[in-house]
């Protein structure tokens, strides 16, 4: 396996370990109880423009720095955020929300509805080509503005009829709506701030937010500090500071939390065995899919015989025995802990049928099998997946790919400009419902890096979105499921991950839930801790 670490990334992650140590060694401590939090994110943020942003790390800074009509609770239920309350029409497809009138930016001007239907049109609008715009497309003529069919932004179902009230047209009803007005790519946006500045509005000296955090320095490659926002209408957070720092080695982030320069830590899969037992060590399934997917335009996976031979010669029950983070091996898409699960769906363990289908398209026993190039990631568990995945298909098919590991950013553009033959990627619920795992594969998804699309498919996703029934829209989801991954095998479900991370016993009320919201307004610390 051609790993591609560079000997630059290891100089840099020594180089940053010891200088935390020395100041560390050098630095008082801190004056107060409850001021600073501090955590690492394993890359830079590749955005803050919650427009653009796809990625789970720019999700996680942005759901601190912004609110938005909505959030979820203990439960992950939508509850009010700016929007105080809502209504639907008799038919379901006018929803009406009404805005709190204690929401401010940063720069002390009230948030209201017109922000909103900015920063949803400018979601949708061509030019701001946003991967989520799809996203809103169950708003009236949302993808006709999106497409550019049409060019009149006011014919779109999004408008504010008062600075408090913001009226939504959808063009059927949709049963999650005030799920998805959590999500970042509905947050409102302010018109005259991105004007003024342009594509560097998003920097600390420009960027307003109205979130419980604004973003007070940025170091790119090193270090971000989110400052309490005393405008923020639920009041100004317990902790005054969250420094965040970007150390992509998970070791070198380990040595840091255990030497008290961090009070939260995600576990690398070598670790976890060691830490099983300590009251720190928290595991928590997610609603996240781990999978490997296919161009399936790009040769010689347009043959869907060899997809699905690749996939019935991946032992997934081996894969939690390696990671060892109570990770769930699962061929079903949607995951376990979601309407719509169901492990019998998926191309199951089957070498003998997995070589046949090889055969069957031309290659027996592996022989004249075409150099491949299989692209993941750079990441601990990402590697060890790769080489689990890469013997298995050496040993089931006698097929060699090679495999090549990037850092994010520069993975991200690969897939925006020409997906590989194959890839590595996962997905994390935005908003608890099947849809938005099964919108993932829609022709028009941003997200969709497959190049696949099926009309069927296209058919029982869109009416799955607006069944009531469960027992109906059960069905129409499994018959979906079952296209994607078993008849197309457009993509390899792998595994529903989970979560495995160290807190501090001193750092109160940090919630871990399935969708690894990290709400750090909510969390307080009872120690004084070190500053950097």
């Amino acid at each position: 396996m051609a790993a591609n670490m560079k000997l630059s990334r290891h100089v840099f992650s020594f180089w940053l370990l010891l200088i935390f140590l020395v100041l560390a060694c050098c630095s008082p401590p801190a004056a107060t109880d409850h001021s600073v939090f501090r955590m690492s994110i394993k890359n830079e943020p590749p955005t803050l423009d919650w427009a653009l942003a796809t990625d789970s790390i720019s999700f996680t800074i942005i759901t601190n720095l912004m609110e938005g009509l909505t959030q979820y609770d203990a439960e992950l239920n939508p509850e009010p955020a700016v929007a105080k309350k809502w209504k639907y029409s008799e038919d379901g497809r006018t929803i009406t929300f009404f805005l709190r009138d204690d929401v401010y930016w940063s720069d002390g001007k009230p948030v209201t509805a017109a922000d909103f239907e900015y920063a949803w049109k400018r979601l949708l609008a061509p030019e701001t080509a946003a991967q989520y715009a799809y996203f809103l497309f169950d708003v009236e003529n949302a993808t006709q503005y999106n497409s550019g069919e049409l060019t009149d932004a006011d014919q779109v179902g999004v408008r504010a009829l008062a600075p408090d009230v913001l009226q939504v047209r959808l063009k059927k009803p949709v049963v999650y709506f005030p799920s998805i007005t959590t999500f970042m790519v509905t947050y409102p946006a302010r018109e005259d701030v991105i004007r003024r500045h342009g594509d560097s509005w998003t920097e600390p000296e420009n960027i307003v937010t109205n979130g419980p955090y604004t973003v007070k320095e940025w170091e790119h490659e090193y270090k971000m500090v989110l400052q309490a926002n005393p405008r923020h209408y639920e009041g100004k957070p317990a902790v005054e500071a969250i420094r965040i720092f970007v150390v992509q080695e998970p070791t070198t982030a380990l040595t840091l939390y255990e030497t008290g320069e961090l009070d939260y830590v995600e576990l690398p899969p070598v670790a976890i065995p060691n830490y099983e037992s300590s009251p720190e060590y928290r595991n928590k399934p997610q609603l996240r899919g781990y999978y490997y997917g296919f161009n399936v335009q790009k040769f010689p996976f347009d043959d869907v015989r060899v997809r699905r031979a690749f996939a019935h010669a991946i032992d997934r029950a081996r894969i939690p025995g390696f990671l060892k983070g109570g990770e769930l091996p699962s061929s079903s898409w949607i995951p376990k802990g979601m309407f719509g699960y169901d492990e019998s769906i998926g191309l199951k363990f089957n070498p003998r049928k997995a070589r046949s289908l090889l055969a069957q398209a031309g290659y027996p026993d592996g022989k004249g099998f075409p150099e491949v190039t299989a692209v993941f990631n750079t990441g601990d568990v990402n590697r060890l997946i790769g080489e689990f995945i890469q013997s298995q298909w050496k040993e089931n098919l006698n097929v060699r790919i090679d495999f090549e590991s990037q850092e994010w950013k520069v993975f991200l553009s690969r897939l925006d400009l020409d997906p590989p033959q194959i890839f590595r990627l996962g997905w994390g619920a935005d908003f608890p419902d099947p849809d938005n795992f099964m919108n993932l594969f829609i022709k028009s998804s941003g997200n969709n890096r497959l190049q696949w699309s099926h009309p069927r498919y296209e058919e029982l996703v869109a009416l799955g979105s607006t069944l009531q029934n469960l027992e109906e829209r059960k069905a129409v989801y499994d018959e979906a499921q079952i296209l994607l991954t078993e008849k197309e095998a457009a993509m390899i479900p792998l595994f529903v991950s989970a979560q495995n991370l160290l807190i501090k016993p001193y750092v109160r009320g940090l919630k871990t839930n399935a969708m690894e919201l990290l709400y750090l307004k909510r969390i307080r610390m009872q120690k004084a801790t070190a500053v950097e």
